[in-house]
């Protein structure tokens, strides 16, 4: 049986483009429709959830960090994958902080949202710097996650912990501010980040932040 996938976008062709993607790709069908956070919510009222929602960040009326907000604490089950052209990093922390488990650029090929939707059903995670290794690599499928999680805290040293805290901050700190925070040098700071990346492959402050939520360093 197919995957039930929601889209929210304000631009028709848009949406009419990734549906037929979504409906091509296999294993996936497009349910709902919407074009903006409002009309989604409305179109939710009193039907089945779609197990995935794809949503666009930036939309008039109710934008996409406001939907997956609203999801998260209104639809846990439906699993956001946040739709952007704009992949740095201050937009996907936040898109991450608001709900969203991964991200889809609007340009994606098919092959792309495929291992996007596949990841998150299985793992409830995607993010794009290893497909979803950046999260578990598949020996770590294979084992109970509650032994997984003490594996991974206990190779994280008690700075790298700090570090890795203070990048999850709802302050939002740059890795200048962090520094400061930790009374260590940028140089310093750098070296824990490279450390996390060498350990777990993760490739920038957006797979950290998913990281720490993944395995319950902290809450999402």
């Amino acid at each position: 049986m197919a995957h039930s996938v929601a889209l929210i976008d304000d631009h028709h062709l848009v949406r009419s483009g990734i549906a037929a993607m979504v409906n091509n790709v296999g294993g996936y069908t497009v349910v709902m429709e919407a074009a903006n956070g409002r009309e989604f919510m409305r179109a939710l009222s009193g039907n089945e959830e779609p197990a995935i929602a794809i949503v666009d960040l930036f939309m008039p009326v109710m934008d996409g960090f406001e939907t997956i907000a609203w999801l998260k604490n209104n639809a846990p089950g439906i699993r956001p994958l946040a739709l952007t052209f704009d992949a740095s990093d201050d937009v996907m922390v936040r898109a991450v902080r608001a709900g969203a488990r991964g991200f889809l650029l609007k340009n994606a090929r098919p092959a792309v949202l495929k291992v996007a939707l596949d990841s998150l059903m299985l793992t409830g995670y995607y993010t794009s710097d290893e497909l979803h290794e950046t999260l578990v690599d598949k020996q770590q499928l294979k084992t109970p996650q509650e032994k997984q999680q003490e594996k991974i805290i206990a190779a994280i040293t008690p700075r790298e912990m700090d570090f890795l805290l203070l990048v999850c901050a709802p302050e939002e700190y740059t890795y200048e501010q962090i520094a400061d925070k930790m009374n260590v040098h940028r140089r310093t700071v750098d070296g824990y980040r490279e450390s996390l990346v060498e350990k777990f492959g993760i490739k920038s402050k957006t797979g950290l932040v998913l990281f720490a939520m993944k395995w319950g360093i902290v809450k999402p």
